[in-house]
Parts: structure tokens; C-alpha cells; sequence
């Protein structure tokens, strides 16, 4: 078996030891390399070629954000899960709309922050559906009629069958669970969110689930139902 290449970054020397000591004792997990601001973040993935970076958002000279966006403008970037204080903020949407793969809480217990490393490895989505609720909720507070406007423009691209995916990405859901409830195989499912990456320019599903938001689509599935 494969290890997955970690980075941790993060301005705080005691939370990146507290980091390495507790995932890098997973036989399945390699910390690869350590950072202490965003400003080192692109040279250590150039150097290391990390799968996934776990990033501090709040750092004092180049923040988790700038090198979040910087790294996800790129073709070859790692996944990234942003390592946060707050659950909802909107630093970390801005981050999740960049192309971060999920976030955690600096607080969560350490099994839970490496499994959130071994989902997003592995192309799963980290967010749960009370955390895309709430994510969602204060997505609310920042929506604008523009920003809705453009996300239903984008969203006119995809089929029925897609669309219904998207809804249901939006809705926390795992592969597994969309199969379910649309009656399809999870290969299927699978296809569906390729294809929806795909048309709409997106980095994983959180950025499916954003633009769902956006669109008003969550509102409309929550009206009127399936």
C-alpha cells in the first residue's frame, strides 16, 4: 500500500508537532514536509510532491487562502484541507470556492482529522451534511442576485440526471447514498460527478456543492422534493 504524502502547514510550531506526532504515526500516512506560512507552500509541493496539504487558514504573512488559491490555480496541485478554529467563515468558503477539498476543526480528534486526510486522498468528499447545512447557512449571508444569476447560467449546462447529482452533492450526500436515492449504480454516480467537474471547470464536489447552493438549488429540492 501506497502512504499518502502529507505537507502541514501551519505558523504555529507546537500545532505542527502536535500534527506530525499524531498522523504521522499512521502506517498509511508520510508527513513529507513542513511549512510555516503560505509563503513556503508552493516550493515545498514542487519539492515534495505531497497528495494532500493540510493548511492553517490564518497565517501572518501569506494566509491558507492566498496559497490556497495559488496551489489550486495550478494543473498538477494536491488536494488541500483547510485547518480552521471557526466552522463557518468566510475565509473558509472563500477557501472551499478556491478549490479546497474540505476543512477540519484545529479542536476535531486526531482519527477524525485522518480520516478527513484518507477521504480527500482518495477523492471523497470531507464535509458532512450538518456541516454543508451550516456552511450553507452562512452562504446565505454573502449571497448576492449576481452571484446566483451566474451559478444558474453555469448550472444550465448539465443534464437532468446530472443536476439531480449535483442536488444531492450539495446535500452532503456520499456516492453510496446519491446511488440509493436516484436508482443508480455507483459507478453511475461516479460518472455523473466526472462529468459534472468536468463541464462546469469545478475541483471536487465541495465546489459542486457551492454552486448548488448558489443556484438555488438546495431551495428547490427542499420545496418541492424528488
Amino acid at each position: 500500500m501506497t502512504a499518502i504524502r502529507l505537507l502541514l502547514v501551519d505558523d504555529d510550531p507546537l500545532v505542527r508537532a502536535g500534527l506530525s506526532f499524531m498522523l504521522g504515526g499512521a502506517a498509511d500516512i508520510e508527513i513529507v514536509g513542513e511549512a510555516a506560512d503560505g509563503s513556503e507552500v508552493e516550493e515545498l509541493v514542487d519539492r515534495v510532491h505531497p497528495d494532500v496539504v493540510l493548511m492553517d487558514i490564518r497565517m501572518p504573512s501569506v494566509d491558507g487562502l492566498t496559497a490556497t488559491e495559488r496551489l489550486r490555480a495550478r494543473g498538477d496541485a494536491p488536494q488541500i484541507v483547510v485547518l480552521t478554529t471557526f466552522h463557518a467563515d468566510e475565509q473558509v468558503l472563500r477557501a472551499l470556492r478556491a478549490g479546497a477539498a474540505g476543512f477540519v476543526l484545529k479542536d476535531t480528534p486526531p482519527a477524525e482529522i485522518l480520516d478527513a486526510v484518507r477521504r480527500v486522498a482518495a477523492g471523497d468528499p470531507v464535509l458532512s451534511p450538518a456541516v454543508t447545512r451550516q456552511l450553507m447557512e452562512h452562504a446565505a449571508g454573502t449571497a448576492t442576485d449576481t452571484r446566483r444569476a451566474r451559478a444558474r447560467e453555469r448550472i444550465a449546462a448539465l443534464g437532468d440526471r446530472e443536476r439531480e447529482v449535483a442536488v444531492a452533492v450539495g446535500q452532503g450526500l456520499a456516492n453510496a447514498e446519491i446511488a440509493t436515492g436516484l436508482f443508480m449504480s455507483v459507478a453511475t454516480v461516479k460518472t455523473h460527478v466526472s462529468r459534472i467537474l468536468a463541464k462546469l471547470d469545478l475541483n471536487n464536489r465541495v465546489q459542486i456543492a457551492l454552486l448548488a447552493y448558489d443556484a438555488g438549488l438546495l431551495e428547490e429540492d427542499g420545496e418541492g422534493g424528488h
